[in-house]
């Protein structure tokens, strides 16, 4: 593409790449390309203004030139001298007119490039065209986390975030899954035409196997059981945030915390979510494997109402600000909000926070800030098949450091997907100079500010239960004892006299 600038200007327009960083990458922002171009977009519009505005002098200044030619052979201080200045001050107009334009016409082509560039990513994503380039980094990340026990091998890393992102993105793949559900496959033909390739596909997926295979993993209603509340020291950046998120997860199953804090003279409230919780998959937990089809698939219909529930009880009234952290399937949970309409009828969602989560296929409404956190050893974030867009709003930070399995300790997910690497890899995000994250960071803190005092309320969300499952051949018109249910949510024993036997999976 041809430099074209105004004369002396110092040289070319063009979008400014954040400067590479060995920790982390970044995506998106008031520093991403995407938004650059969009500034660049809106000056190049103000451009054409002017060059229209300036085509109207040189009009006026040729329709002066005209009527002074009559006179070109009078004295020459009065005539051609005069002549001369004016056509000479009409091609100077002409010129910068012409030199505005021509920015402006670079500018827009420099953007379709740019989104042209988007699409075929994105299409090489839906196609698989690119899957033999991830091999390799496929195969360093394979290594990255070393082998602690040559005879147990680490299979968590068979995939990373990019070739994860690949597989489940890729539509022939989706299609193959689909295909022996009609009704499903018409959808997932539907989707790709309408969103020209770029919705995923995932989330249809998840809904065939619940149509066929897992009809027990089926969303249920979900309510909140309010606890105690206690005043707590609040670190609002983004690791303590999270670390938020993982004592939550220690504290029981199924269970969320609300933070109220008040900043600026103004309250603001904290929905902190858990990570997934495996064990009795479809149970009184929402946060179970099935909760996980109820954030892909179902746009977390039930767990969003009870979130509202739970604020309401916080004290959480109508307009109040909202921040939503999540880790991992929490993070799917916390990101739904932002494009859940009776949520946002209610309250003021402000900023999202989530690690580990695949939530790239998630629109949130306009206005609502976003700090995605990714590992390019983790290959949950990658699981819906969709990047991240990006957005002045929306960033998303990989973080790139190498990360290992503790000695003795179970592999889970793998290493790039723990709870205290991204706790680390916040604390270096909230560090970075690099713009975006520096607005991101800003943007959350104007909401809760940095810390401080906060009221911190714990919040059992209990999934109803089967009736199938839990009551069967019991007489008709029994109603369940809801603190049986809770007792299961929690993880106690069905008399709540103590807890469930350890082992149960869950994951930190």
């Amino acid at each position: 593409m041809a430099e074209v600038t105004p004369s002396g200007s110092g040289g070319p327009l063009r979008p400014l790449e954040a400067a590479p960083d060995g920790h982390f990458s970044v995506r998106g922002g008031v520093a991403g390309i995407a938004f650059q171009l969009e500034e660049l977009a809106a000056g190049a519009r103000g451009l054409e203004d002017l060059a229209r505005d300036l085509a109207a002098v040189e009009v006026s200044a040729h329709r002066i030139w005209t009527e002074l030619v009559p006179y070109q052979n009078d004295p020459p201080s009065s005539g051609a001298e005069a002549l001369t200045a004016v056509g000479e001050g009409r091609r100077a107009v002409a010129t910068v007119r012409e030199e505005l334009q021509d920015i402006g016409s670079q500018i827009q082509a420099c953007q379709r490039e740019y989104e042209e560039a988007e699409q075929r990513t994105l299409s090489h994503l839906r196609f698989g065209t690119d899957s033999l380039k991830l091999v390799l980094p496929q195969l360093v990340d394979m290594h990255l986390g070393g082998f602690p026990n040559p005879y147990s091998p680490d299979l968590s890393r068979l995939l990373n975030r990019d070739s994860t992102e690949a597989l489940a993105g890729n539509y022939p793949f989706i299609m193959a899954l689909v295909g022996a559900n009609p009704e499903r496959a018409l959808e997932a033909a539907s989707l790709a035409v309408t969103s020209e390739m770029q919705g995923p596909g995932i989330p249809i997926f998840v809904r065939m196997l619940v149509d066929g295979l897992m009809p027990h993993l089926r969303p249920r209603e979900v309510k909140a059981i309010g606890g105690t509340s206690s005043n707590v020291l609040l670190d609002a950046s983004p690791a303590g945030l999270l670390s938020r998120a993982r004592s939550v997860d220690e504290d029981g199953k199924g269970k969320i915390e609300i933070l109220k804090t008040a900043s600026g003279g103004h309250e603001a409230f904290i929905v902190v979510v858990p990570g997934t919780q495996p064990g009795d998959a479809g149970g009184p937990n929402p946060f179970d494997e099935a909760g996980i089809v109820e954030a892909l698939g179902y746009d977390s219909e039930h767990t969003s109402a009870a979130i509202r529930e739970a604020l309401q009880q916080a004290g959480a009234e109508a307009g109040s600000q909202v921040v939503a952290v999540g880790y991992s399937q929490g993070g799917i949970h916390a990101m739904n909000l932002s494009q859940d309409k009776a949520f946002l009828a209610e309250y003021d969602l402000k900023y999202v926070l989530t690690a580990g989560s695949p939530v790239g296929g998630i629109n949130p409404e306009p206005g609502i800030s976003s700090l995605h956190l990714e590992h390019r050893q983790d290959w949950v974030p990658g699981s819906e098949g969709a990047i991240n867009p990006d957005t002045r709003d929306r960033v998303t930070v990989t973080l790139e450091n190498r990360v290992l399995t503790p000695l003795g300790e179970a592999p889970g997910l793998g290493p790039g997907h723990r709870l205290t690497n991204y706790e680390a890899g916040a604390r270096v995000v909230a560090a970075s100079s690099d713009p975006s994250l520096t607005a991101s960071t800003e943007a959350l803190a104007g909401v809760v500010g940095t810390g401080g005092a906060a009221m911190a309320t714990r919040f059992q969300l209990v999934r109803t239960p089967k009736p199938q499952h839990y009551f069967a051949g019991l007489s008709p018109g029994f109603e369940p004892d809801i603190r049986t249910v809770e007792g299961k949510a929690a993880g106690r024993t069905p008399e709540g006299t103590g807890r469930a036997p350890e082992g149960n999976g869950r994951r930190r």
